[in-house]
């Protein structure tokens, strides 16, 4: 009996050690729309930025500095598709204190670098780091294992809502300080998504956004700047060489662009009458080159890319992998608003913002950690795919045993594998499930004869 049980224990182990070899695949609709935005965002840089992005820059300085960028990207963004998300998940603390970390970094000496009147970059001598880009992806990280930690308290306590919303606050304040207000509301916006998703009930959304509106509200009329640029958002044209100048020239080569573009690399508005025509403003020139049909496109990649995201975070919540699914979900809050931010000032629908076009637009920042999110998203598909796999084969081996089939390795080998040793290298490599008994279950007694 003691060596049907040691047989019984051994398959065991080795069917586990079977279902852990078991490997899992990197989506490959989120794997297209990845690369071929970020494709389509090389060619439209090296398109944009030919007479130097007006800045007395060669035709390829901006091209070369990106292609450099996205190479970076490429290696963040495969070393994260490497990271086991529990290892991930474990440093959520540690991430969020790296954000606050970053954003008061912006104000050391010799650290710090103004731009346009913003201190929002650390000087990294031949290059800059913009911070909030890197507080992006961690507070995401940290938002997800925090929702999957207090799921229930979410869902049912106001204080386990308000802690993630606050925290949001003392960020937004650091940005604020910057300033950076495209930003702040983006984090915003992203918290709010992602407490929904996580459980918390509408109702109990709608006080806090309620009282943030009014001070979002007050800071935009306060500051002359960005008042201007509500006002000038409203109508452009009332002020085309002042104020409206950057929108004005946007809708210019939106209009220019009719519905297959006037071709590409033959753009006249980045000719150095569209400002930041390869950051900001990329997709007036891609409408203007070309025309309806590619907007189109590229609306639709961001849409397969969020779409996409969403289905993956919810299957993950579905099988109870609740930091992977909420990690999801924040990725895709993120590229989509950011995206619809930006398509939407470049439209003339929302104020002059300086977000960028994720994947798209130039920017060594921005380039970087999206793409280092992309591969943790990526993370999330090959991680869901070997979960998925995994239970299949346990599902086949519980109903191979429910109907009594017996366990391969408890059949004798027949004469003909000992004298094939190919055909018993071919059989190494197969999973064959162990089915049969409970461990625990008394052996009948004809069995236990044999045994012995």
């Amino acid at each position: 009996m003691n060596v049907a049980l040691d047989t019984a224990s051994h398959d065991s182990r080795r069917q586990a050690t079977r279902v852990n070899e078991i490997t899992g695949r990197f989506d490959p609709w989120l794997l297209g729309s990845v690369v071929t935005l970020a494709c389509l965002g090389l060619v439209m840089i090296g398109s944009a930025a030919i007479a130097g992005g007006g800045q007395g820059a060669g035709p390829w300085y901006f091209l070369s500095r990106h292609a450099v960028y996205l190479s970076g990207g490429l290696v963040m963004a495969a070393l994260a598709m490497r990271l086991e998300l529990k290892t991930v998940e474990k440093y959520g603390q540690w991430l969020l204190l790296a954000c606050f970390v970053v954003l008061a970094m912006v104000w050391l000496p010799f650290v710090g670098k103004t731009v346009n009147g913003a201190r929002r970059w650390i000087n990294l001598g031949p290059a800059s780091f913009q911070a909030v880009e890197m507080v992006k992806v961690f507070y995401i990280v940290w938002l997800a294992s925090y929702l999957k930690r207090y799921n229930d308290d979410v869902a049912e306590t106001w204080y386990a809502m308000l802690k993630p919303a606050g925290v949001a606050v003392l960020l937004v304040g650091m940005l604020l300080v910057q300033p950076d207000f495209g930003s702040s509301v983006l984090l915003l916006g992203i918290t709010a998504g992602m407490l929904l998703l996580g459980g918390a009930p509408i109702k109990r959304l709608i006080l806090p956004v309620l009282v943030l509106i009014p001070g979002l509200v007050a800071l935009v009329v306060l500051e002359p700047y960005r008042m201007r640029r509500v006002t000038s958002f409203m109508d452009p044209w009332q002020d085309q060489l002042g104020a409206g100048y950057q929108l004005s020239n946007a809708l210019m080569a939106i209009g220019r662009g009719e519905w297959f573009g006037v071709g590409l690399g033959a753009s006249v508005q980045k000719l150095s009458y569209l400002p930041e025509a390869h950051t900001d403003f990329i997709f007036s020139v891609m409408a203007e080159e070309l025309g309806l049909v590619g907007v189109c496109v590229v609306i639709g990649l961001y849409l397969l890319l969020a779409g996409r995201a969403f289905w993956l975070g919810m299957k993950c919540v579905e099988m109870k992998r609740h930091f992977s699914g909420y990690l999801a979900f924040g990725i895709s809050l993120w590229v989509t608003l950011q995206s619809f931010i930006s398509m939407g000032v470049n439209l003339g629908m929302l104020p002059t913002k300086g977000l960028t076009l994720p994947l798209v637009s130039y920017g060594g920042s921005s380039v970087l950690m999206t793409c280092a999110a992309v591969g943790l998203l990526l993370r999330v598909s090959w991680e869901y795919e070997r979960a998925t796999r995994q239970v299949a084969l346990r599902r086949s081996v519980g109903n191979a045993a429910a109907q009594g089939t017996p366990p391969a390795t408890a059949q004798p080998p027949s004469p003909a594998t000992d004298a094939n040793p190919r055909g018993s290298q071919r059989g190494r490599g197969r999973i064959e499930p162990v089915l049969g008994r409970p461990v625990n279950e008394p052996a009948p007694i004809a069995a236990l004869g044999r045994t012995r």
